[in-house]
């Protein structure tokens, strides 16, 4: 992991078409404003596990829902 110090107004580019700047901090909260093409996908690190979470919640209750499904489909015969 890089870790840079950068105070306000100043900016990170990432490749050739992502920048990263420090808008405003304010004691242990620091706001930053990112610009990127709208084909870079821009997400928040807690949102993308809370939706990790949720597809595997998902995810497991489809297999469930389908193994009983199947146990029905048998038991018709």
């Amino acid at each position: 992991m890089l870790v840079l110090s950068r105070r306000v107004g100043e900016s990170v580019v990432i490749g050739d078409n992502v920048t990263v700047t420090v808008l405003e901090i304010r004691g242990d909260v620091v706001r930053i404003g990112i610009d990127a093409p709208r084909s870079v996908a821009v997400n928040r690190a807690e949102l993308l596990a809370e939706l990790e979470s949720s597809n595997q919640a998902a995810a497991s209750a489809s297999e469930e829902q389908v193994a009983s499904l199947a146990k029905l489909l048998r038991d018709k015969r």
